[in-house]
Parts: C-alpha cells; sequence; structure tokens
C-alpha cells in the first residue's frame, strides 16, 4: 500500500510540474507573439548590477528603440545603433566610432530585440510567484539554463499578466552576481523619423571610426 501511495505522490508532482511548464511556456508565448506584433518598441529600463560578496551595487539607466533587428541602444553614456547590417558603438567620451559586421549565425549574440524573446531556446522553464508592483501583477517565470556551463544559475522573468509584455528579467549567476533589468516605460508603435536606423559619419566630424572588418 505504500509503495503504491509513493506512486501516487511521484506521479501527481510530476503531473502538476508538468502542468506548471505547459502554463510557462504558454505564457512565454503569448510575450513572443505580442514583440513581434509591434511595428516598433521604445523602451526606457533602469538596470541594476548586485553582488554582496564582493560589495558591488550599481545602478544605470538607458534607453532603446527597435524595429525589427535594428535598434538603437544608449547606455551608460555610450550609442548602439545596428542598421540591419552594421553595429556602429559610438564612444563621446574618447570620440571613436567602432563599426562591425554582424554574424548571423553566431546564435549567442546578445540584442535588444533577443533580450525580448532570449527564452525560446536553451533553458527550463516553470511558472514561479506573482508579485503586485505599482498596481501591476507581475507574474514571473524561472528560467535554468539548460548549458551546465553558463554562468546564470538561473534567470527570473517577470511578465505584466494585463499586457503580456516584459516588466522586469532578473539573472541570477552561479558566483552570486544579480543583474535585474526594469522595464519603466514600454511604448509600442511609435512615429519614428525615417533615418532612425541609419548611422550618418557627417554628425561625428572629429571621431576616429575604427572598421573591424
Amino acid at each position: 500500500m505504500k509503495a503504491i501511495l509513493g506512486l501516487l505522490t511521484v506521479f501527481f508532482i510530476g503531473f502538476s510540474a508538468q502542468a506548471q511548464d505547459i502554463k510557462a511556456k504558454a505564457l512565454l508565448d503569448k510575450v513572443t507573439a505580442k514583440v513581434k506584433s509591434y511595428n516598433n518598441i521604445s523602451i526606457d529600463f533602469k538596470y541594476s548590477l548586485n553582488n554582496v560578496k564582493e560589495n558591488i551595487n550599481q545602478d544605470s539607466k538607458g534607453t532603446v528603440v527597435m524595429k525589427g533587428n535594428q535598434y538603437v541602444l544608449n547606455f551608460m553614456g555610450i550609442t548602439k545603433l545596428f542598421d540591419g547590417k552594421k553595429t556602429y558603438t559610438i564612444v563621446p567620451e574618447d570620440e571613436e566610432i567602432t563599426v562591425s559586421t554582424l554574424n548571423e549565425k553566431d546564435e549567442t549574440a546578445i540584442t535588444p530585440s533577443k533580450m525580448l524573446t532570449f527564452f525560446n531556446k536553451g533553458y527550463k522553464f516553470s511558472m514561479d510567484i506573482v508579485q503586485n508592483v505599482s498596481g501591476k501583477k507581475i507574474q514571473y517565470i524561472k528560467l535554468v539554463p539548460s548549458n551546465p556551463k553558463d554562468q546564470r544559475k538561473e534567470i527570473l522573468v517577470g511578465v505584466d499578466s494585463k499586457t503580456n509584455n516584459i516588466y522586469t528579467i532578473i539573472e541570477i549567476g552561479k558566483k552570486g552576481t544579480k543583474t535585474t533589468l526594469t522595464v519603466n516605460s514600454f511604448k509600442t508603435n511609435q512615429a519614428l523619423p525615417k533615418n532612425q536606423f541609419t548611422f550618418a559619419a557627417s554628425k561625428y566630424p572629429n571621431y576616429y571610426i575604427n572598421k573591424l572588418d
């Protein structure tokens, strides 16, 4: 009898976990579909880096405008512009611009657009806690990297239950580092200038342009 009860317990726990995985997958699919439905996305965000052991506690703010795989990212005084083929990294402090070509076969390359759909490959996921943040109901999904060499222990993706947009992404490293990206403003389908994703060297007459390829 005990053996049968034990098997039933294992069965129901396994079934419950599987049900959670299905719910998590369904919610992530909604997030992906929502991202793909927008013509463009403009985000203001806060980025925090914390490590108690190393006594690190840093906060930064940034903005990013995305359309398809094109983007303009402003973060920590640096601008990165990707026009669909080349990436322009503009550093005003050094008056230098680095130009590089995107390797489309490199699946590990992180871009702002991937940050909203990165979870579609390479993770095991399950539903986590629900929190009320500033009147928003945020459903968290826990992601665990499938690759044992990944330096991240787990990632928590917080989804706004009303809009199905990502509100926050929390990465917890195996060595104690925790990074948090929080979306302060999420705007879509804005009227963007025609040259939004076009690099114009004339704007930077005194800059050194370093072409990597």
